[in-house]
């Protein structure tokens, strides 16, 4: 084992833990999360607004068009 990876052993399980809460795969929370969704299942999107106690507009914005 080299300094580097003595200077921690945390892995980070947050995707894990918010599908399992939600219900939905982690490839899912994956596609929302990197961006690549084009639609999202209002069930899914109630699923993790109750996991995380938040709103949908917490989790999205929509970026105004530039008009040229």
């Amino acid at each position: 084992m080299d300094e580097a990876e003595r200077a921690h052993r945390v892995t980070c399980h947050l995707d894990d833990l918010l599908a399992q809460r939600a219900g939905v795969t982690v490839v899912n929370l994956s596609v929302l999360k990197n961006d690549r969704a084009r639609a999202v299942r209002f069930s899914t999107l109630t699923a993790v607004c109750d996991a995380l106690q938040c709103q949908p507009g917490d989790l999205f914005t929509v970026t105004p068009l530039h008009h040229h």
